[in-house]
């Protein structure tokens, strides 16, 4: 790392949301945006890719000024599992549904975790999981199974 990169977590912090903001930006390149009180499909998305944009430039500034403490390894274990998880949610909540799915990734995304307590987590997956019925599919009215097909939902 050259020796100008004071911060090494804020410089790589800032490449990713840099790259994040920058490919959003270029995704919705061909959405209408429309006006603040007239918003078009591609208003959201960018205004959301221009902030995490200035979040990256900011960060990368940061990390010539600010000093810190070096990127340590990769925990791929944790990774795996929270990925495994994001897509196991996504096979199961239209098969299952929601009361199946949000238990799991909330479960399986904890155990990632080196802090990792089973009663806390299995009270965050409940509360997770009915909080999401409430807002979104009660409140909201998106069309989400609550019990999959699998389920007899």
């Amino acid at each position: 790392m050259p020796t100008f990169i004071r911060n090494p977590k804020d410089f790589w912090t800032a490449v990713i949301y840099i790259g994040i903001g920058l490919g959003a930006l270029f995704l919705a390149r061909d959405f209408g945006m429309g006006t603040a009180l007239k918003m078009g499909p591609g208003y959201f998305p960018g205004v959301l890719a221009g902030i995490l944009t200035l979040i990256g430039v900011v960060s990368l500034f940061r990390s010539f000024v600010r000093p810190g403490e070096p990127v340590g390894a990769f925990a791929l274990r944790a990774m795996a599992l929270v990925i495994g998880a994001t897509l196991l949610t996504g096979f199961l909540v239209r098969n299952a549904g929601l009361v199946i799915a949000l238990p799991l990734l909330v479960l399986i995304s904890a155990y990632a975790s080196i802090k990792f307590r089973l009663p806390s987590a299995i009270a965050l997956a409940v509360g997770l999981t009915v909080f999401c019925v409430l807002v979104f599919v009660k409140g909201l009215g998106i069309p989400l199974p609550v019990f999959g097909p699998w389920l007899g939902g």
